[in-house]
């Protein structure tokens, strides 16, 4: 099957050579600043958010906006998210605010400076491995569900191992030809897990542009296929956001039974 992803996917192509480059970033923080993060995203680490409220309070607020039928299906989900970047992040975090139980956290990056612009992160996460960071967000939510972390690139030798107990994966890549390769490497290697893509996305374009469609039996597609970075429009939290968000609420249908996009 010929993926929906091309070259002008979430992380993509060059600028016209009529535009000017955007100025690049460089790191200008002290060693105290840098230790002052470290240190703060230690002690919040470090912190037991179970004993600011409990797996009760926390399931009775979700029963009464969900209902327990509903709840119970999330509860019993299983979600692989494919880059913890301004797609995965954000997925993650939506899927653990209505309490999907189980998530797997699969990214090689590390968190930087440029990535606050869109990715749900910190400032002392700066420095920090990105399943690492975002499990920690995720615990400041709702510290009972079952989070599985994976520092490592997903490649041809790992892709069967990495994915075998997740029962849904959602594809959050920034890079056009990683998306690829995971549509195709879920499509060969798992034709019926349900598998949830996204690209273009960038810019501020309308947010009427962004779509949901379904391409295969378990293949979903978001976004408008076709934004690209550029100059003075590139990946921006409103649009990446809106393009997650559909990302997640693909992903919910999907554990509640509903399967056209």
């Amino acid at each position: 099957m010929t993926s929906p992803i091309s070259a002008t996917g979430a992380g993509a192509s060059a600028a016209p050579a009529q535009q000017v480059a955007n100025p690049p970033f460089i790191p200008s923080a002290t060693p105290e600043q840098d230790a002052a993060r470290a240190r703060m995203f230690a002690q919040l680490d470090g912190l037991d958010v179970r004993r600011l409220v409990s797996e009760k309070e926390v399931r009775d607020a979700l029963l009464e906006r969900h209902g327990a039928a509903t709840q119970a299906k999330l509860d019993a989900a299983s979600v692989a998210i494919c880059g913890c970047g301004g797609l995965g992040s954000t997925v993650a975090i939506a899927l653990a605010r209505i309490g999907v139980g189980h998530m797997h956290l699969i990214d090689f990056d590390v968190v930087d400076m440029t990535n606050l612009n869109r990715q749900q992160y910190s400032v002392w996460h700066v420095g920090q491995p990105k399943p690492v960071a975002l499990r920690q967000v995720i615990a400041s939510i709702n510290p009972y569900l079952d989070v599985r972390i994976d520092c490592t690139k997903v490649t041809d030798d790992n892709v069967r191992d990495l994915l075998a107990g997740d029962a849904i994966v959602a594809e959050c890549f920034d890079v056009p030809e990683n998306k690829t390769f995971l549509v195709n490497a879920v499509l060969e290697n798992f034709p019926d897990k349900p598998l949830v893509s996204a690209s273009g996305m960038a810019g501020y374009c309308s947010s009427n542009l962004i779509s949901t469609r379904r391409v295969a039996r378990n293949f979903y597609f978001c976004g408008d296929g076709e934004t690209a970075p550029k100059p003075g429009a590139g990946l921006m939290a409103p649009r990446v956001g809106v393009v997650a968000a559909h990302e997640a609420n693909m992903i919910t249908r999907i554990i509640l039974g509903e399967d056209d996009a």
